[in-house]
């Protein structure tokens, strides 16, 4: 097979695999491991693992631990030091020498399925102690659960997880060389190490922004690119040469860079080769497994899964309990990360390079970790039927965090229930406290929950995306629901609450853009403001009124703009206090709900056009709360609400025939 041809079979599988992973809404990284044991020499043999096709994806591996060097600063540390290197330093070394020592125990009790030596032992347990960053954080992000009580605890130890790569990099090639030269072999690369980290941290940061500042003014950025791949690479180089791994030179490559204020571009510029290449990698390590080996050993897999999974899980929940959680956030936490990780793939692939595995071992260990990384999606989503059976007291706990949602809400009627009380949140309260408007907010972030109804704002903690939360911030009493974080899913769960329990309480979404905004509105949001055309429209009002046009054109210009891009915003609600001058000129909107009687239900929406042909319906509210585009087909219904748009007399008139019988 050419090179070419080669290449286009990775390319396809990868494709393939990612299409069809996304579909299911599981992580790519989990596509690429099946695509690679699929295409690999022990399946269908389309591709064969060679020399030059991993040589290539270790470079996944490099960019992968310079993007782990960018997250790399002190400030984040400091923040979360109790998280990180408390629980996260326990988790790591306490599974490490409860690994060595079950492998001691399975060495005496199955000596024909299980033989290692005490360095392969060293060398799996590093294996075992990593949890997969990739998936977990995707699933937390999704679920809104990041700034969650379980959510910082499963942070702090993937982060120290992280950096616990960078020494075993250095320690599993000194366990792979002879074994009287090992403990040499061990002191001089640690010794190594010190070495060059210290040469380059200490002049290393300033040097690194020294070179970003030379080339960023030129404003290229394909010589900015390069400088970047020349630095990465190089220093990754430069660690290689110095007998330690490449990985570990791009993780000072990031940690240098992450310091300087160029740190949010080069994120940018590296994901490309970093989502690559990496996925090239996990191709190559799902062409390592061989499935005839599985089904000969798999009593051995089936061990290594449940020892696996129930190690990381005991001991993951002990801590994080002793450590002063209460028992469902321990157990949370420890189901987030009871599964294998990345980064025990890049160890696990180390240790059979420096000839620590051998593939009897190597192929049920590989299998044991790509099943229990399958597993976490479904693990995580059922993870609060599983905390609400097991743990007794956290049906309690919630009924009291919902009683005290309830208590403060409880004399509050009309009111605005806020969803986020982020920045957004906290600028509309500020103007609905302006107007005596009452309103109660919810959020997931206990710091400023607690820091925020300290200094007297009506804020409680709870997910705004569960419906007990919502219920017992007085919905069904509610004047509106303001959803103000730029979550698209989540958003669609409060809409499926707020449509299903209070369909007559109106919803507006806060999103980034306009691309979910027909979704949005299907799902029953009243108002979708989109962050950035409105910010677009700002910009280019003021720029008109700064290059001398007259400001009512300005506004005219601005409000035609809006017009064209979503129809709800045609026009506006008439009120007593408008001016009179525009009584008979401007378009106004007007809300008519059709009673029983009326003689137009049952009729197309396109029989109004004969109607009303100086009026254009822009949005149809049916009597359940769900928003319809106005298609012409539609019929009409008892209880359905038109906004209509056009001049005054017009609409008089219109509405006049709407309503006969």
């Amino acid at each position: 097979m050419s090179a070419l041809e080669l290449t286009l079979i990775y390319l396809l599988a990868a494709v393939l695999g990612v299409v069809v992973f996304r579909s299911l809404k599981l992580p790519p990284m989990l596509g690429y491991l099946v695509v690679g044991v699929v295409i690999g020499p022990n399946t269908l043999a389309l591709a064969q693992n060679s020399a030059g096709v991993r040589h290539l994806a270790e470079f996944g591996v490099v960019f992968l631990m310079f993007a782990i060097g960018l997250e790399f600063n002190l400030p984040k540390l400091r923040s979360m030091r109790r998280h990180v290197f408390g629980l996260g330093l326990l988790q790591v070394l306490l599974t490490m020498v409860l690994t060595v020592l079950g492998a001691f125990v399975l060495n005496w009790l199955l000596p024909s399925l299980w033989k290692i030596s005490w360095q392969t032992a060293l060398a799996l347990s590093g294996v075992m102690a990593m949890s997969s960053t990739a998936i977990v954080v995707k699933l937390m992000a999704e679920r809104l659960e990041l700034e969650s009580e379980h959510g910082k605890r499963v942070m702090g130890i993937l982060l120290f997880q992280d950096l616990a790569v960078v020494p075993l990099l250095v320690l599993i090639p000194a366990l792979g060389s002879p074994a009287n030269e090992m403990f040499t072999a061990l002191g001089l690369a640690l010794l190594k190490a010190v070495v060059l980290l210290a040469l380059l941290l200490m002049g290393g940061q300033r040097l690194m922004r020294w070179t970003l500042t030379q080339v960023a003014p030129h404003k290229s950025n394909e010589l900015f690119m390069l400088t970047l791949l020349l630095v990465t690479l190089g220093l990754a180089w430069l660690t290689e040469l110095a007998g330690l791994s490449l990985a570990l030179g791009a993780f000072i490559a990031g940690m240098l860079i992450s310091e300087t204020e160029y740190k949010q571009q080069v994120e940018t510029d590296i994901r490309p080769f970093h989502d690559v290449l990496l996925g090239l990698f996990f191709i190559t390590i799902g062409m390592l497994l061989d499935w005839h080996i599985l089904l000969q050993r798999w009593p051995l897999v089936l061990m290594l899964i449940a020892a696996s999974l129930l190690l990381k899980l005991s001991l993951i929940t002990l801590l994080t309990r002793l450590m002063g959680a209460s028992m469902g956030v321990a157990l949370r936490t420890g189901l987030y990360l009871a599964q294998a990780g990345e980064f025990g793939f890049v160890l696990l692939s180390l240790s059979h390079e420096k000839g620590l595995l051998d593939a009897a071992l190597l192929n049920p260990i590989l299998a044991s970790m790509v099943l229990s990384m399958l597993a976490t999606p479904f693990v995580i989503a059922y993870s609060n039927r599983i905390v609400m059976k097991l743990v007794a007291s956290e049906w309690l706990q919630q009924s009291l965090q919902m009683t005290n949602i309830a208590r403060k809400s409880i004399n509050t009627s009309k009111h605005v229930i806020i969803c986020g009380y982020g920045r957004c949140g906290q600028n509309l309260a500020r103007m609905l406290e302006g107007e005596k408007i009452p309103y109660m907010a919810l959020d997931l972030d206990p710091d400023r929950v607690h820091q925020a109804a300290a200094a007297g704002n009506s804020v409680v903690f709870g997910d705004a995306a569960r419906l007990q939360a919502l219920s017992a911030a007085g919905l069904s009493r509610a004047s509106a629901v303001v959803i103000t974080y730029l979550d698209v899913p989540g958003a669609m769960k409060v809409l499926a609450n707020v449509r299903a329990h209070a369909p007559q309480v109106p919803v507006i979404v806060r999103t980034q853009d306009d691309h979910a905004l027909d979704k949005l509105r299907a799902a029953g949001a009243t108002e979708v403001v989109p962050e950035a055309i409105e910010g677009s429209l700002m910009l280019a009002s003021h720029a008109l009124a700064l290059v001398g046009v007259p400001m009512r054109r300005v506004i005219r210009i601005v409000q035609d703009q809006r017009d064209a891009r979503y129809n709800l915003l045609r026009g506006y609600f008439h009120g007593a206090d408008d001016s009179a001058a525009d009584e008979g000129t401007q378009e106004r909107l007007s809300s008519v709900t059709l009673p029983a009687a009326a003689r137009v239900i049952g009729r197309p929406l396109s029989a109004l056009a004969q109607l009303i042909p100086d009026v254009r319906v822009v949005n149809l509210r049916r009597h359940n709360g769900k928003n319809l585009a106005p298609a012409q087909e539609l019929l009409l219904e008892s209880g359905d609400t038109l906004v209509l748009s056009g001049r005054a007399e017009a609409l008089a008139m219109v509405e006049d025939q709407l309503l006969k019988g």
